[in-house]
């Protein structure tokens, strides 16, 4: 269904060069970051408060890794992830006159697309933390036992973007490398402190997954009408979708339930690791506000209309309002109820806020510590 090692050449081919460094210059960028991200581990938890279940390694997999080292890992993430969902194409594919045949010419398309798309967010992504990792030499299979499971996660921080943009916004390279780090040093310590999140999370992806309608036709018919929507040319009497992605345009009714606790989930998760790098900032990254505010205004202005427009056809533009969204929930929190109090959202999926309560922080507070009080 799709040809995995065709979206990693195609990705790796159309990928933008990084920018020019020297040999020295690179193996000095990996040698702070490394060392940076684990500085951070102890800067997140102390302001969080958050302490990992069970025993978490000090070797905790970082890779810092180029562009085309990041497609490698996100496509093994993604075969990962999707596997289910793609045995159950497969299987509905193989019942069908000349199945294998669609299923090989449509494996290289979709490798093609995937790769393409692969290759515009590559230059892109700073970090993450790849909560779905499958075991490599980098990372093993580690012990069921403990924090996410077997297989566990690992922190991946893009150098060639890094160095990119701390030229482009001119800021202190120490200071921005030490930034990058807290922010992804957080959503690790987000899921080794939570042992029900990684679980939680993928549930609800799974979920999304299983409604996915694997006849061929329907998810064909979909996406002639969302392409029809971003384009204008909806049919008479339709309403205006307001400008939504494609990726929201090709959902089922239920799906976009699931994709909206989803948003929720990531717009705590990324607002939360925005409130803490900018939190411990002060003490530990002295230009922070400096960073900040460059950033933002980087965030704002986008780049090419190119760009702006693939941004909005991918849904990027949601997850730059996550980031937004989220912190502002998390502060408003932190500043009513403190930071033991702000916490209480780690209790169980239930003490997740909704889609509505992120916007409405003093809502989740009413709902999660009033009731407990009263």
């Amino acid at each position: 269904m799709v040809d995995w090692n065709l979206a990693v050449a195609t990705a790796t081919r159309f990928v933008r060069p990084g920018p020019d460094v020297s040999r020295d210059e690179a193996r000095d960028v990996v040698s702070e970051l490394r060392r940076h991200a684990r500085a951070s581990e102890e800067h997140v938890r102390s302001f969080t408060r958050m302490i990992p279940h069970g025993t978490v390694p000090r070797d905790t997999p970082v890779l810092i890794v180029d562009r085309p080292g990041w497609v490698r890992a996100n496509v093994a993430g993604f075969r990962e992830l999707l596997k289910p969902l793609l045995d159950k194409m497969q299987e509905r594919r193989s019942g069908t006159p000349g199945g294998s045949v669609l299923g090989a010419v449509g494996g290289k398309v979709t490798g093609v697309e995937l790769g393409m798309l692969l290759s515009f967010l590559a230059s892109r992504v700073l970090g993450q933390y790849e909560t779905f990792a499958p075991a490599s030499r980098e990372l093993p299979a580690g012990d069921p036992a403990q924090p996410g499971g077997e297989g566990g996660g690992r922190l991946l921080l893009v150098a060639p973007n890094i160095v990119h943009v701390e030229r482009e916004l001119d800021v202190d390279p120490h200071d921005f490398r030490l930034w990058v780090c807290l922010h992804e040093e957080t959503h690790r310590t987000q899921f080794t402190g939570v042992p029900w999140l990684k679980d939680h999370l993928e549930g609800e992806i799974q979920s999304f997954l299983a409604e996915t309608d694997v006849d061929p036709m329907t998810v064909l018919e979909r996406f002639r009408e969302a392409a029809q929507s971003l384009a204008g040319a909806r049919p008479e009497g339709e309403a205006e979708e307001g400008g939504r992605s494609i990726v929201e345009l090709v959902q089922t009714p239920a799906q976009r339930e699931i994709l909206g606790r989803l948003t929720a989930v990531m717009s705590l998760l990324e607002g939360h690791a925005d409130y803490v790098m900018d939190g411990v900032g002060p003490e530990v990254v002295p230009s922070v506000s400096e960073i900040r505010e460059k950033f933002q205004q980087r965030r704002a202005r986008g780049a090419s209309r190119l760009d702006q427009a693939l941004r909005k056809l991918l849904g990027l533009d949601a997850k730059l309002r996550q980031y937004r969204d989220g912190e502002r929930f998390v502060r408003a929190v932190v500043d009513e109820v403190g930071m033991a109090g702000f916490n209480r959202v780690w209790t169980s999926p239930n003490t997740l806020p909704t889609k509505a309560e992120i916007a409405k922080p003093a809502d989740w507070v009413a709902r999660v510590h009033r009731k407990a009080e009263s």
